[in-house]
């Protein structure tokens, strides 16, 4: 570390500051008789070093640190450790476990550090050896973008991806964009098999009551030209329709349809299965589920904005996301204000209104009167004072229209929706948008779910807040540019989750139907794995709504054939959950029943077990893919009997370390040891003078 000592003002005044601890040390000892002539003049040299040090504070000096660190380049090994990778055999997976090893020993030989990193979350295992093939998915681009974002402002210079190139869930990794160099090694068989393929399905996820849906599939084959097969649409088992498929060419893509009627509500199951042909490969990958959502209707959002604006689109896009949700878009300035809400809805989204124009206050009374969940986003055109006294949730006491550029800091307490953290820390990424400036209030039962951030200051100020406890719940969004948060989140992750997810959730939390029920039991998700545990929450409450504990609870699951499996627990204060293991690919249905103070309370609904193993549907190995995820990213493609090459152009093309220098620029008077050097002179000079019996 290299330090430098900088003046605001001329470094002749340090002479002045030893010319004044001199003349006062000086003037203090030169009478003294109580001291020997060398006491005299020890005492007046600490006092003089005394008073300069002082006086040479009040000259503010600056102390600039210079600190460099060296960081070693990091290579990192992402290892596809699915089910696909052992298809080549356990002996040469063994064989590429050993030469891995040696590649990464090679490597930190020359000083670079090798960390390891696989398709499973959380992966701490830095040991090759203990890898386990046993990933039921592959989600490539998943694993390359956790890589970019864990190791962010590190020195990674290197990622050497080994895989089969069979990515099957998410997008291609070839569509990412990576701050690193990729090399690829490519395991497995590149041939193509003599197979028949159900590649997927073609659904909406939402189907109404009564109506007619497509189903479309998608079917591949090869090595069967001039042959025919049956494909089949069944629910429950039972045959919905059929359709003969004829293959033209040795490698063949067909589509067909089929169009299924929802006859009853909730989840539906409907699977598509190809009748299998003689000398296929594989037949596992002859059927496919699909999963369709029966509703009566959908849910009617209104957005009235005052004028066009980006924020409006970006509501819309999120909205529009939900097949759940039907949006209508009025603008103020455009529309006939007399037709502005005369269609029934469900939830209002009021963007810059009441304005400081009075444009849109009648329509705006109108709308509100009818009681219906709000969302208010706030801007520059809000008539802040009117805003106040059309809601119970917030208080807003703006200062002539100025605004605050601020970002979003989530509220670690707010509970009453579920976020995941680890992506949370993007808001802190975002751009700032523009707040209303002034104090904020947030009324009795207001729940903060974003704070305003300013700079790296967390205020207190609520920039997304809701109330469910009145009579027309409501929430907030004091601030614009949502847009520009969207267009950011894409630009980091590649995805648009987390501020879509905020937005859409704080609308459902708003317009949620209250539950008045005593007994509250359902699954903590809707979709389960095979392979997890479907777990079920247990929630009882009394005539005023407290918690009780200690009910059994009989619960009976049916499966899609109509068995039945009962259970019976009692919930507990420490463990209010009960888990069921072993349940198959399906639809669900629930119905528990208890008694809550000496009434029956019954509830009752459904979930979803997936079958996620997606290995068995593709055994190809793709090299063509790796190949070009490598040139893409300024790396080479090697199969796997070649790691001696890539550690000979590794060595040879050795990334430099990464050097870091930090400037701190601290006042003097501010270091601690200084105050302990002022305090050791005054405690000598005090010291002395009291022994030799002077004050």
């Amino acid at each position: 570390m290299k330090s430098e000592l900088i003046f605001q003002s001329t470094p002749w005044f340090i002479a002045l500051c030893l010319l004044a601890g001199g003349i006062y040390a000086f003037v203090l000892y030169q009478n003294k008789k109580t001291f020997s002539t060398l006491q005299n003049r020890i005492l007046a040299i600490v006092r003089g070093i005394l008073v300069s040090l002082l006086a040479f504070l009040l000259l503010n000096p600056l102390l600039r640190n210079n600190k460099t660190s060296i960081e070693k380049p990091t290579v990192v090994l992402a290892i596809d450790n699915s089910t696909s990778m052992t298809q080549s055999g356990q002996e040469k997976l063994n064989a590429l476990k050993q030469n891995l090893q040696k590649l990464k020993e090679s490597i930190e030989s020359k000083g670079a550090s090798v960390e390891i990193q696989s398709l499973t979350e959380n992966n701490d295992n830095q040991d090759i050896n203990a890898i386990k093939f046993k990933e039921n998915k592959s989600n490539l681009s998943e694993m390359l973008a956790n890589i970019k974002n864990s190791y962010e402002g590190r020195n990674l210079t290197d990622v050497i991806l080994v895989s089969d190139g069979i990515a099957n869930e998410g997008i291609s990794p070839t569509y990412g964009k990576y701050n690193f160099n990729i090399h690829t090694v490519g395991l497995g068989d590149t041939t193509q098999k003599k197979d028949v393929k159900l590649n997927t399905i073609y659904a909406n996820r939402i189907a109404y009551l009564s109506n007619k849906f497509p189903v479309q599939a998608e079917i591949s084959s090869f090595g069967f030209q001039g042959k025919s097969t049956t494909i089949i649409l069944k629910q429950a088992g039972k045959v919905l329709d059929k359709q003969i498929l004829n293959f033209d060419k040795a490698d063949d893509l067909k589509q067909i349809t089929f169009y299924a009627t929802a006859e009853q509500k909730g989840m539906q199951r409907f699977t598509v299965e190809i009748i299998p042909l003689g000398g296929e490969h594989s037949i596992k990958n002859n059927v496919k589920d699909v999963y369709i959502d029966v509703v009566d209707g959908k849910e009617k959002v209104l957005i009235v904005a005052l004028a066009p604006h980006p924020d409006i689109k970006a509501l819309k896009t999120i909205i529009e996301k939900n097949e759940l949700y039907e949006l209508t878009v009025k603008i103020i300035q455009s529309d006939n204000l007399s037709e502005i809400g005369s269609q029934p809805f469900d939830v209002l989204i009021l963007h810059q209104l009441p304005d400081i124009y009075g444009a849109g206050s009648g329509v705006v009374s109108r709308l509100l009167a009818q009681g219906k969940p709000t969302l208010f986003v706030l801007g520059n055109q809000t008539n802040i004072t009117t805003f106040n006294g059309m809601q119970q949730t917030l208080s807003v006491a703006a200062q002539g229209g100025k605004a605050d550029k601020v970002t979003a800091k989530f509220n670690s307490s707010f509970n009453l929706f579920n976020l995941d953290g680890d992506k949370l820390s993007i808001l802190e990424r975002l751009p700032p948008i523009l707040s209303p400036f002034g104090e904020y209030k947030p009324t009795a039962g207001s729940e903060i779910i974003l704070y305003q951030r300013v700079g790296s200051l967390v205020t207190p100020k609520p920039l997304l807040i809701a109330n469910t406890i009145t009579a027309r719940k409501s929430a907030i969004l004091a601030g614009e540019g949502l847009w520009q948060w969207r267009l950011e989140e894409f630009a980091l992750t590649d995805k648009q989750e987390i501020v879509d997810e905020i937005i859409m959730k704080t609308l459902q939390l708003i317009s949620v139907k209250d539950d008045k029920r005593k007994l509250r039991v359902y699954p903590i998700a809707p979709e389960f794995s095979v392979d997890e545990k479907v777990i079920f929450e247990n929630e009882a409450y009394n005539d005023i709504y407290e918690r009780i504990y200690n009910q059994e609870i009989k619960l009976d699951i049916t499966d899609e054939k109509g068995k039945a499996r009962t259970y019976s627990y009692t919930t507990t204060k420490d463990n209010s959950r009960f888990e069921i293991t072993g349940l198959t690919e399906g639809v669900y249905r629930y119905k528990a029943a208890t008694q809550v103070l000496g009434k029956s309370e019954i509830v009752d609904g459904q979930f979803i077990v997936r079958n996620t193993d997606l290995e068995n549907l593709n055994s190809t190995a793709d090299f063509n893919m790796l190949r070009t995820l490598a040139v893409q990213n300024n790396g080479q493609f090697f199969v796997a009997n070649q790691l001696e090459k890539l550690k000979d152009f590794l060595l040879s093309n050795k990334a430099p370390d990464k050097v870091t220098s930090i400037e701190e620029m601290n006042e003097f008077i501010n270091l601690k040891w200084v105050f302990f050097v002022l305090l050791a002179l005054a405690t000598i000079e005090w010291s002395v003078r009291k022994y030799l019996g002077s004050y």
